[in-house]
């Protein structure tokens, strides 16, 4: 197994909007797309924690509405900077609505935010966000731990 720098708690967001197009945020750390995620923040829970994210990247205010899973597995979840470091992350994925806001790229960490159709995703997305918008899609009652 490759060297490891951290282990953190992550989170993940899948927003849908009235015509079920998927939020993807262009991240600046990479230049790929992917659901908006980010890091557990020490004294916030999960759910705090995906709401500030999806908050200070795409300026919309959402409201949790269920657990899609939790996502450990090294092979998704280790993920290497271009800075070299490398981490592990153990991410909590949501799915939610959105409670108000106007969509805007609001945060240095985003190039572009914007949504689309899930049949229409964009080519270059991170490897493991297909599969935790494959599992929100599956529309089952249990939460997924992969």
């Amino acid at each position: 197994m490759q060297y490891i720098d951290e282990i953190r708690p992550g989170v993940a967001v899948i927003v849908l909007d009235e015509k079920n197009r998927v939020l993807l945020q262009k991240r600046s750390d990479v230049g790929l797309w992917g659901i908006p995620s980010g890091h557990v923040e020490p004294g916030e829970t999960v759910t705090e924690a995906a709401i500030r994210e999806v908050q200070e990247e795409t300026n919309l205010y959402i409201g949790i509405k269920k657990l899609i899973g939790v996502y450990s597995e090294p092979n998704s979840q280790v993920f290497e900077y271009p800075n070299g470091r490398t981490v592990h992350f153990i991410t909590t994925c949501f799915l939610a609505e959105i409670l108000g806001g106007k969509l805007r790229c609001n945060s240095s960490e985003s190039l572009d935010v914007r949504f689309f159709p899930i049949t229409e995703l964009p080519p270059d997305l991170l490897t493991m966000h297909p599969k935790w918008l494959e599992d929100a899609l599956a529309n089952k009652e249990l939460s997924f731990i992969r």
